[in-house]
C-alpha cells in the first residue's frame, strides 16, 4: 500500500499508466473482433518490483472484465490473473 500511494502521487507514473491503458483500450476491441490469440504488453523497470508491478497489476484490474488477462512477474511468485 505505501508503494502504491507513493507511485500514485507521481504525475509521470499516472501519465504512463494512463497512456498504456488508453493504448490497450483502443486496440483490445480490434484484437477481440479479429479473433487474435493474444496482445502482449510488457512493462519493465530497473528493479522490477515497484512501478512495473504496480502498472501491470493496475492494468490487470482494469481489463480483466473485458478479456482474459494474464499477469506474469518474472521476479515475483504467485502472479495474478488466470493461469
Amino acid at each position: 500500500a505505501p508503494v502504491v500511494a507513493f507511485l500514485e502521487a507521481e504525475p509521470e507514473v499516472i501519465r504512463m499508466r494512463d497512456d498504456i491503458a488508453h493504448f490497450v483500450a483502443t486496440w483490445l476491441p480490434c484484437y477481440v473482433r479479429d479473433n487474435r490469440s493474444y496482445l502482449t504488453v510488457g512493462i519493465g523497470c530497473t528493479g522490477g518490483q515497484h512501478r512495473s508491478v504496480y502498472i501491470a497489476e493496475w492494468l490487470y484490474r482494469k481489463f480483466r472484465d473485458q478479456a482474459r488477462v494474464l499477469v506474469r512477474h518474472r521476479e515475483l511468485p504467485a502472479p495474478s490473473g488466470d493461469s
